[in-house]
C-alpha cells in the first residue's frame, strides 16, 4: 500500500493540486493522467522520493520498483548486472559476499564466515540463486538480445538501455511499481508483452503513459490531476474520460450558477443599498464576500487547435513508390518492394525495433530520387517545395 496524505505541490504562485488525500492499494493497476503540465511527472516523483512535495507526507513500501530516467548511471555495469540492481537488498548482500570470497583463505575470519552464512541466507531469501536466470527472463520478453546480457550498459543504444532500465524496475517483484512512459521505445510485441506482464502483477501499480490504448489494457484505477486536485475514477482511460466529462459538466454548471447568483446580488445591492431595505442590502454584500472569496478551479486543460493548409490539392495517386530497397553491406533492411499511395491513406509503418521504419522513411525523404515517381508535386524531394 502507498498512501498519500494532504500533499500540496506548488511552484511560486501556481498551484499544481492541492490537499490531496488518497490511497494506492496491491492489486490495484492505477494510472496518473491529467492535460500537459498538469504535473503528472511531479506526482510521480513526489510518489518515489525524488522530490518533495510543498506540504504533507507520503508513506511508502519498503520495496518499491522505479522507472530510472538516467541513462547512463549504469554505464560500467554489465547488462544482466543492471537488471539485478533492481532488488537493492540482494544487489547489496551479492557485492559483500562476492567481497568476502574473494579474500585470500587464510585471511577469513570466523565473523567473516558467520558474516557469510548470513549474506548466503540473503541471497537465498531474495532469490539470489536464479536472478540470472529471472533477468534474462525480464530481459528477452524486453526484446533485449541475449547476445547483449554480458555486454556493458555503455556499450547500448539509448533505446535499448531504456528496455534495460524497464526490466530493472520490475525485477525482484517488488511491492509498488512507479512506471513513468515505460512504452517508450518498445516496439509493439514488447508493449504487449509488457501489457501482460503488468496484468499479471499483484502489488501496487502506478503509470504514466500517453498510450491510450496501453492503459486502457493495463489499468483499473485511474488518478486525474486537474481542477488543481487529484481525482480517482474506476476503470481505464476511456472510462475516465467519460466520467470526467460528467464532473466538468456539473463543476462548469456550478460556476455559473455562482456567478450568476453573485450578479444578482450586486444587482439588488446598487438599487437599495441606500434606500428602507439597505438591511438587506448589507445582508447581500456578506453573501457576495463569501462567493466572492470562494475561488473557482478551473481545468487545466487547453485545447490545440491544428490546421494544415494545402497550397491545392493533391492528385488521386500523389505518390508512387517504385523498386525501393535498401541495404547495409550484407544486410538488407528493406527488400525490394513498390506501392501506390492513394490520396486521403493513411498508413502505419510497423516493425520490431531495428526492422528498418526509419530508414523506410529516410529513403523516401532523402534518397528519393531513382525511387519515387512525384506525380503532383504534392511530395517534397531532398527537401524541395
Amino acid at each position: 500500500m502507498l498512501s498519500v496524505n494532504n500533499v500540496t505541490m506548488r511552484f511560486g504562485p501556481r498551484v499544481l493540486f492541492e490537499n490531496v488525500t488518497c490511497t494506492f492499494m496491491a492489486g490495484r493497476r492505477y494510472a496518473i493522467t491529467g492535460p500537459n503540465g498538469a504535473g503528472k511527472s511531479t506526482f510521480m516523483k513526489i510518489l518515489t522520493g525524488e522530490i518533495d512535495s510543498t506540504s504533507g507526507s507520503v508513506t511508502r513500501p519498503k520495496k518499491m520498483g522505479v522507472l530510472r530516467q538516467d541513462q547512463f548511471a549504469f554505464d560500467e555495469y554489465r547488462v544482466i548486472d543492471a537488471v539485478i540492481m533492481g532488488n537493492a537488498a540482494l544487489w547489496k548482500a551479492l557485492e559483500e559476499r562476492d567481497a568476502l570470497y574473494a579474500k585470500p583463505h587464510e585471511q577469513l575470519t570466523d565473523a567473516d564466515g558467520m558474516r557469510l552464512g548470513e549474506l548466503e541466507g540473503i541471497v537465498g531469501e531474495e532469490g539470489g540463486y536464479t536472478a540470472e536466470a529471472d533477468a534474462a527472463v525480464l530481459l528477452d520478453g524486453l526484446g533485449v538480445e541475449g547476445e547483449l546480457h554480458e555486454r556493458k550498459m555503455g556499450e547500448l543504444q539509448g533505446g535499448q538501455k531504456v528496455r534495460v532500465l524497464l526490466a530493472q524496475a520490475l525485477f525482484g517483484n517488488p511491492t509498488a511499481l512507479l512506471l513513468d512512459e515505460p512504452t517508450n521505445n518498445l516496439d509493439l510485441d514488447s508493449v504487449h508483452w509488457l501489457q501482460r506482464y503488468l496484468c499479471e502483477y499483484e502489488g501496487v501499480l502506478i503509470v504514466i503513459s500517453h498510450d491510450r490504448h496501453f492503459l486502457n489494457s493495463v489499468c483499473t484505477y485511474t488518478a486525474d490531476i486537474d481542477y488543481e486536485t487529484i481525482i480517482m475514477y474506476v476503470g481505464g482511460y476511456d472510462d475516465m474520460v467519460v466520467a470526467k466529462t460528467q464532473i466538468r459538466g456539473r463543476i462548469e454548471a456550478d460556476n455559473a450558477n455562482r456567478e450568476k447568483k453573485i450578479a444578482q446580488l450586486q444587482e439588488f445591492i446598487a438599487r437599495f443599498s441606500a434606500g428602507t431595505r439597505s438591511a438587506q442590502a448589507t445582508s447581500r454584500k456578506k453573501e457576495v464576500e463569501r462567493l466572492q472569496t470562494t475561488e473557482l478551479a478551473r481545468s487545466n486543460i487547453q485545447r490545440p487547435y491544428i490546421k494544415f493548409d494545402m497550397k491545392r490539392n493533391s492528385g488521386k495517386h500523389p505518390l508512387e513508390i517504385r523498386s525501393v530497397e535498401k541495404s547495409y553491406d550484407d544486410l538488407k533492411v528493406i527488400p525490394r518492394f513498390s506501392a501506390s499511395v492513394v490520396r486521403g491513406e493513411k498508413i502505419a509503418l510497423m516493425g520490431r525495433n531495428g526492422a528498418g521504419k526509419t530508414t523506410m522513411l529516410k529513403s523516401l525523404v532523402r534518397n528519393a530520387p531513382g525511387f519515387i515517381e512525384d506525380k503532383d508535386l504534392q511530395f517534397p524531394i531532398d527537401g524541395g517545395e
